[in-house]
This record gives structure tokens, C-alpha cells and sequence, in this order.
């Protein structure tokens, strides 16, 4: 019904085939729900089982809620070769993840993170088993998951002021006193001398108590050569992750769940080179797998998450719900700045965020007309931030202190058995303050200087805002295979503060959204629609700052994000195919002069613009006056216009009782801006198109499965770093054979 290939969607046709596609689900009817072999519940006449989840605090059908979402089962993450947050791109229409240095800038519909800024909230959160994740070190391996979404459009009721643009939810699996004596085992091998191992085990300790163990190991070399004078392993991988979970069940409807989880990672560094016509672009040869640094790069990162949760369901059907947090994330990193071996500035950053955060709820009974949520919500991070620019030194030390507030609520009301209506609302207050002594310091140990160096930016102050938001919603629900839905939100991300005279305003978005779910042929098709429309105002971005020379936030302007997503999902016998894309049209208006940093000149430590008897020659201050450009708009930053997934498999039963299952994906994302300056040459991430193949088989408790990823080993940015004018590298074809074991 849909061709497995891009001939028919790519430009010039895309927008006309993007319609075309959108006319015939309509024909089908609609709905985005998920296979789900642990999580699911069954219609009668339905062969599909659909995922349950609990985005909105109380279990629902994917097919009962009111918005576009993805939900992946971890069948589905194996089958769309999901091991990371940034392949979640080509399993869900119009998500995108770009490589940006210690971040990754995520956004859904063109609306998240472009900026990687502590001052700057998410706008894409992703939670992990319902704790928001602050944004360093979220490049991690997924292990022992139940089920991750993906939310579309604001999630302010329930995700707060960090979802403008939507929400990543990952769930890993919980002990199961019921479950027995179970667990799983897999050992992995593959090229570039890649190994990997994986491991978890329930353990029902007693009738009302059970724990569970799940590890997480792997190890690969670099996929570069390095060429340079100083040897460097940028872009190999040694991951150790390990989780302990405990739950307590005492009577029913009474839990009490704590998970400690620990993760370290190193990479060898940054694995970047200079962007084409930039400055130190003469320094990179013409084969992207080959690195030539004259400097030392390294990065360590490691994350240590401490949770409670306990829930409580009393004799009237409410249940009380806390959820409490204890997260500590570090990187260590030292990189060749430049990415080349022309040029010999370096940048070592020692950024450490720890975040306590508290949620209570109260939940009614899923029966009756009315149903109701209410909860309150606080969170605190305190932020450091260390910075050693060379072989000039300049240091950057910042310590950030944030806390965020909120109480919310959402009612239900069933008009009547086929019509019901939502209304949530969530009141935020966000706080942010820059302790004082943090600042920028130059010449620290360099004869002529002042000892200590010369504080040339002193940076601190304090914010807050506040801000109502929410989301309004119907649905129209004529049978069990029909759901159809309308809603208007509203979303918000908070301001901040740079320095003493200068800050940046909150992001806000309106959106609307309407959409299609159904089932069809006894749940054996399950095809979805949803259009969207978004008033976006006070997008934040990020650049130089010349009263300080560090990259600072500021707000651009306003933008309309407008578009459609469909999907499809076929089960029939032995053959299973899935297909979804998205639409989107973004229009940003232009924008204030804004320093361009790809002209050749610029310092590569922070120096602040020269003014009064400072001579631009004594080093300490720069004259950014001929570098200033205004931007007369365009599309919205890491917004790709076309995007979309395809895969299918066919089950063959052996005659030994055993199943052989090939798999092929491919997935598309259109090219993307990451610059307000639009210049194609240089803010322009091309379009790209990957494969991936996976063949298992499987008999009684063991499971072999063959993978290749990225099958035509196709070259491709996945992201730049626009301070030190560098890109980032998509994996090249990678190969390998994991074996696992149920018991």
C-alpha cells in the first residue's frame, strides 16, 4: 500500500505526495496505537494488542487520548533499532535530534532546545520513569525498557513549563512480585571490535516484595582515523550502566517502589572537524572518518539517580501518588576546539547539574461522569559550570541556581457515552538566580598581567517569572474502533538571566491540533491523523553577547508552525508493516543584527566589544562591529519540512519449531537550518534517507538476531557546534550479532 522507497517522497513532489498520503489515511480512518507485549489489553474482536500508558497519571488507551503521540513497546524499539534517544527520529514523525556538543538539541514540530545554554530550559523534556532529565548526559543506552513515548505539542498540564514542543517519556521495567523468578541475558558483537552485554533479573524476595537488576555494558572503538599530531580516540564509546529496583506491595492498591540507577561514559572526546568555508576549514581533508587534532580531547560523563515513588489507592477509588528525585549529572570534557591542526585553542568544561525534584498527586477513580487529577510539583538544580579556554587563558565560572513550582489539575466530564471533554490548567513559578563571583577572566598566569588575571565580565543577577497554561480538549468517541479529537493548549518555557544587564524573556506557544484514531479489519489496521497549527512567540536562541564575548540568550521574534503527521500500522498473520511521516511548515520572522560567526577573524576566547580607551591590540577586548548581521527569517531552526519512517517484516515458522523474522526500516528526515543566518553552505544539514536490516531467529527461550545499521553506509552531519563553527558525524554502516536468552 506504501512503497518502502523515497522515489515517490522526496523533493520536488514531497508536499503534493505528503497530501496524497494524508487524503488516503483519511479514507482509513485513524489511530497511533502501538503493539505491546507486556502492556496491553485486548477488544474482543481485535488480533492487534494496543499499549497501555500514563502520560496523564492514570492508564489509557493510546487510543482514548486526546493528542499525537508515538508509544514504542521494547519489541517495537528492537524492530525500529532504537538503542539511543537520537534514533527515537526514525521511529517518530517529526521529532528530530541534532548532535550540539554536551546537549542535543531535541525538538518535535520545529519547537524544543536550540540552544545549549544552562540558562535555557528544555523544550522537548524527557522523563525517565517520571523524573524530568536535565539535559547533560541523555545520550545513553536504553536497557531494560517496558515502553517509551513520544508527546506532540505542548504538555503544560502534566510536563509543566519544559514541554513547548512535547515530551519524551521512557519507562524501564519495575519488579513484579507476581512475576516470578525471570530475567533475560544478551551478549554482542560487532564491527569496529564492538562488544556488548545486557542483563536483568526479577527477583520476588517474598509474597509482597520483589526486586529487579538490569546492566548495561558496551564497548566499541572510534569509527575515525586519527591523522593529527596528537593522537585522540573522539567518537569511541565505554558505557557501564547498572539499576536496582525495589518494590514493596503490602495490601493492595499500596506500592512503594525506590531505583537507584548509576551510568559512566567515556567517548575519547568530541569527535568534530571545521565546517566547510569557515576559518580552520583548510584543516580537514575530504574524508569525514578522519580526525587531525593538535590538542588533547577527552569526556567522561556519569549520572546517579536516586527515586521514590509511592502510591496509595484508598477504600472511595482515590489513589495518593508521590513521586520524589535525587539526580546528580557530571561531564568532564577536554576537546581540540577547532577540530583541526591548524589551529591550537582547546576549551576543557567541568559541568556538574544536581536536581531534587518532588510531584504529589491525587487521582480519581477511572469510573463515573467525572474524573480528576490534581498534583503540585517543585524542583530545584543548582548548575556549575567551569570553562578553560587556551592557550590564551580565559576562564568562564558560573554556578546557576533554578527552581520551579507548579500546582495543576485536570478534569474529565462525559457528556455522554460518545462525547467527553477535558479541561486542565497548571500554574508555574520559575526562579533563577547567577550566585555572585561567577564571570569571565583573561590572562590568568600570563606575564603582564595582573596575577589573577583581569576580570574582564562579571555575570550575575537574578529572574522569575510566572505563567499560566493548560490544554482544553473533546473527544468524539462514536464505537471502540473510532476516535476522534479536537484540543487547543497552551505551553511555556521560562526566561532567564545572562548577566547583570541583560536577559531573555519566556518562550510561549498556542497550539491546535485535530485528529483521527481508529481500528480497522479487527484491529489489524491501525491508521492515524492529526493536523496541527502553532502560534510560536520569543523564540530563544543563542550567540555571542559582545558586552561579555560568550554566548549568551536572546529572544528572536515570532514564528507559525503549521502541518499534519499520519501513520499506519498492518498486522495480517505473518506479515507486519508500519509507516509514519509528518508535515511541517515553519515561517520565523526576521530578526535583530546578530553576530555572524562564521567570518574568519573572531577570537577564540570570550573578549568583550571594545569601547572608551580600550585598544581592540592589548588583547582584552575585540571590535565586533563589522561582524554584525541581521537576519530577514526563514524557517524555524532544526525543523525539518518532511519526515518520515517505513519498515516491514515477515514471520516464517521452521519446521523445528522455530521463526525466522527479516526485517527492513528506512527513514527520511528533510534538511534543516541551524543557523538564523541561513547561509546554505554552512547552517544547512542536508536531507538524508537510512536503511537498516535485522534478521532473528528465535526457538523456545533463545533469541539470535543479526543487525545492520545504516546499511548503505551513508555520510551524514548530524549537528554543529556554531561557537566553534564544527560538525558532528552520523554513524557510518555498522554490523553485528547480539544472542539472548529468556529464562
Amino acid at each position: 500500500m506504501y512503497s518502502l522507497t523515497a522515489t515517490s517522497l522526496v523533493k520536488p513532489t514531497r508536499i503534493a505526495s505528503a497530501v496524497s498520503a494524508v487524503l488516503l489515511a483519511a479514507t482509513m480512518q485513524s489511530a497511533m496505537a502501538q503493539s505491546n507485549e507486556n502492556n496491553a489489553q485486548n477488544d474482543a474482536d481485535e488480533d492487534i494488542e494496543v499499549i497501555t500508558v500514563a502520560s496523564e497519571r492514570r492508564v489509557k488507551r493510546v487510543q482514548d487520548i486526546s493528542a499525537s503521540l508515538t508509544a514504542l513497546s521494547s519489541a517495537d524499539l528492537e524492530r525500529k533499532a532504537v538503542e539511543r534517544l537520537d534514533d527515537l527520529q526514525f521511529a517518530s514523525p517529526g521529532l528530530t535530534v541534532t548532535d550540539a556538543g554536551i546537549t542535543q538539541s531535541v525538538n518535535i514540530r520545529g519547537i524544543g532546545l536550540a540552544s545549549g545554554d544552562p540558562d535555557v530550559t528544555n523544550g522537548v523534556g524527557t522523563y525517565i520513569d517520571g523524573l524530568f532529565q536535565p539535559p547533560i548526559v541523555s545520550t545513553l543506552n536504553f536497557y531494560d525498557v517496558e515502553y517509551i513515548q513520544v508527546l506532540r505539542g505542548p504538555q503544560g498540564t502534566f510536563a509543566g513549563s519544559n514541554s513547548t514542543g512535547g515530551a519524551i517519556m521512557v519507562n524501564s521495567r519495575r519488579p513484579d512480585v507476581d512475576g516470578g523468578f525471570e530475567g533475560n541475558v544478551l551478549l554482542g558483537v560487532g564491527n569496529y571490535n564492538t562488544k556488548r552485554a545486557q542483563a536483568a533479573l526479577n527477583l520476588p524476595v517474598a509474597e509482597t516484595f520483589a526486586a529487579r537488576v538490569a546492566v548495561n555494558y558496551e564497548n566499541r572503538d572510534s569509527f575515525y582515523d586519527s591523522i593529527g599530531t596528537e593522537p585522540t580516540t573522539a567518537g569511541s564509546l565505554d558505557e557501564k550502566s547498572a539499576r536496582v529496583g525495589l518494590l514493596w506491595a503490602p495490601t493492595d492498591g499500596a506500592e512503594v517502589y525506590v531505583k537507584y540507577e548509576t551510568t559512566d561514559k567515556s567517548n575519547g572526546g568530541f569527535a568534530w572537524r571545521p565546517l566547510a568555508n569557515t576559518e580552520f576549514a583548510a584543516g580537514r581533508t575530504d574524508d569525514i572518518r578522519e580526525l587531525s587534532y593538535n590538542t588533547d580531547s577527552y569526556n567522561n560523563e556519569s549520572a546517579d539517580t536516586l527515586l521514590l515513588d509511592v502510591s496509595y489507592e484508598f477504600a472511595n477509588g482515590i489513589t495518593a501518588k508521590w513521586v520524589s528525585g535525587d539526580q546528580v549529572k557530571e561531564i568532564d570534557n577536554m576537546y581540540d576546539y577547532d577540530g583541526s591542526s591548524i589551529g591550537d585553542s582547546t576549551q576543557k568544561q567541568v559541568v556538574r547539574e544536581d536536581q531534587v525534584s518532588h510531584e504529589f498527586n491525587l487521582i480519581s477513580p477511572d469510573e463515573g461522569v467525572f474524573t480528576w487529577v490534581v498534583g503540585a510539583y517543585y524542583q530545584k538544580n543548582e548548575i556549575l559550570v567551569d570553562i578553560d579556554n587556551g592557550p590564551f587563558p580565559v576562564e568562564i565560572n558560573l554556578q546557576n541556581e533554578k527552581i520551579t513550582k507548579g500546582v495543576f489539575g485536570q478534569v474529565g466530564y462525559d457528556i455522554n457515552d460518545d462525547l467527553s471533554l477535558e479541561v486542565g490548567l497548571r500554574k508555574a513559578w520559575f526562579e533563577a538566580g547567577i550566585l555572585p563571583g561567577a564571570g569571565v577572566v583573561i590572562g590568568r598566569g600570563i606575564p603582564g598581567f595582573p596575577e589573577g588575571g583581569i576580570p574582564v565580565a562579571q555575570i550575575s543577577g537574578d529572574y522569575e517569572d510566572d505563567e499560566m497554561m493548560g490544554k482544553v480538549s473533546v473527544n468524539y468517541a462514536p464505537n471502540k474502533h473510532n476516535n476522534f479529537y479536537a484540543y487547543v493548549a497552551k505551553g511555556y518555557k521560562p526566561g532567564g538571566i545572562n548577566s547583570e544587564t541583560s536577559s531573555f524573556e519566556p518562550e510561549k506557544v498556542i497550539a491546535y491540533e485535530a485528529g483521527w484514531k481508529g481500528s480497522l479489519i479487527d484491529g489489524q489496521l491501525q491508521p492515524t491523523i492529526a493536523v496541527f497549527y502553532s502560534d510560536y512567540e520569543n523564540f530563544q536562541n543563542t550567540n555571542l553577547d559582545i558586552t561579555t564575548g560568550r554566548n549568551e540568550v536572546y529572544n528572536v521574534a515570532e514564528a507559525t508552525i503549521n502541518g499534519v503527521e499520519l501513520a499506519l500500522n498492518a498486522h495480517f498473520d505473518y506479515l507486519r508493516l508500519d509507516f509514519s511521516a509528518s508535515y511541517v511548515n515553519s515561517d520565523l520572522e526576521p530578526t535583530q543584527p546578530i553576530v555572524n560567526t562564521r567570518l574568519p577573524g573572531l577570537p577564540d576566547s570570550p573578549l568583550p566589544q571594545c569601547s572608551g580607551g580600550l585598544d581592540p591590540s592589548s588583547g582584552a577586548c575585540f571590535d565586533y562591529g563589522p561582524y554584525l548581521a541581521t537576519s530577514d527569517g526563514g524557517n524555524n531552526l532544526y525543523a525539518p519540512e518532511f519526515s518520515f519512517t517505513a519498515g516491514a517484516e515477515y514471520l516464517f515458522e521452521l519446521p523445528n519449531g522455530a521463526f525466522l523474522t527479516p526485517r527492513i526500516n528506512y527513514a527520511w528526515v528533510d534538511e534543516q537550518w541551524t543557523s538564523l543566518l541561513y547561509n546554505p553552505t554552512t547552517d544547512l544539514l542536508d536531507s538524508r534517507g537510512l536503511w537498516s536490516a535485522l534478521i532473528t531467529y528465535e526457538q523456545d527461550d533463545w533469541k539470535v538476531q543479526g543487525y545492520v545499521r545504516n546499511l548503505t553506509d551513508k555520510e551524514y552531519i548530524t549537528g554543529q557546534n556554531l561557537d566553534a563553527n564544527t560538525e558532528y558525524y552520523g554513524a557510518p554502516r555498522t554490523i553485528g550479532v547480539d544472542v539472548s536468552y529468556q529464562f
